[in-house]
């Protein structure tokens, strides 16, 4: 299977960057992490297309075939048309859709209010990076396992350390406060990932500062020709991304239901 939507083909690339495993079933995707079995997006399936009225139930049996133990659903559409039509299966199980926007730009300029005060930069040490999982623990406010966001955060330093891209941080006074990474995925590609803000420091310019630093990165050392990252269509964030020079390029529908408990 071809993957043509720009923001699955990135989001492919670093899981394959991150060694997860990816299976052409033909007219899917099975894409696999062992190392972190709950890691939605890392454990899902990628559809060529919407399915078929009726056939909803049938790629729900397969979800869990593939994924006999998993206690989330997870499913990706690589082509969206404009308007979709919702499995009737999918909704009956519980499963919400989520639109996001990917958008693109070739250069960053900066937030029309970025912030002075604060320090950014990589996060380097063991410290930096023991604050960046807590600060994932601030930021989903205890929803997600802590176990979960350690070994997202070992993954993404094993990354930085391969040399495929940096992790940065905004740090006031010592403590980390936002968070995002920035990764060459190839072809002139350079993709934004998981852009955090600590709850109680949002609107304070942190997240526009960070992604105009690190696209600066993007550019000037990894030679970005075009910086890309995804949005919910319906955030907060989108406007962030837009205020510093990114247009939207495409739509990207996935569907998933998250654990019982």
């Amino acid at each position: 299977m071809r993957v043509t939507s720009l923001g699955f083909r990135t989001d492919l690339t670093l899981r394959v960057l991150e060694r997860a495993e990816v299976a052409d079933r033909g007219d899917h995707l099975v894409i696999r992490s062992p190392g972190n079995p709950d890691y939605w997006w890392g454990n899902f399936i990628l559809l060529a297309d919407i399915p078929r009225p009726g056939a909803g139930q049938a790629w729900l049996d397969r979800f869990a075939a593939e994924f006999p133990e998993a206690r989330h659903i997870a499913i990706g559409v690589d082509t969206t048309p404009d308007e979709a039509v919702i499995p009737a299966e999918f909704a009956a199980a519980g499963i919400e859709p989520s639109w996001e926007t990917v958008l693109v730009t070739a250069e960053v300029r900066p937030p029309p209010h970025p912030n002075p005060e604060a320090e950014i930069r990589p996060l380097s040490t063991d410290g930096d990076w023991r604050q960046s999982v807590d600060l994932g623990i601030r930021c989903f406010d205890g929803a997600e396992p802590t176990l979960f966001l350690e070994r997202r955060a070992a993954v993404r330093r094993q990354l930085t350390q391969a040399g495929t891209g940096t992790w940065f941080g905004a740090f006031t006074g010592g403590r980390l406060l936002a968070q995002l990474g920035l990764f060459d995925v190839g072809d002139g590609l350079a993709r934004y990932q998981h852009v955090e803000t600590d709850p109680e420091a949002r609107r304070q310019g942190l997240a526009g500062t960070l992604v105009w630093h690190a696209g600066r990165y993007g550019t000037d050392v990894l030679g970005a020709r075009t910086l890309v990252i995804v949005a919910d269509t319906a955030g907060e964030a989108i406007r962030v991304y837009r205020s510093c020079g990114f247009t939207p390029l495409e739509s990207q529908l996935s569907f998933e239901r998250p654990p019982a408990d």
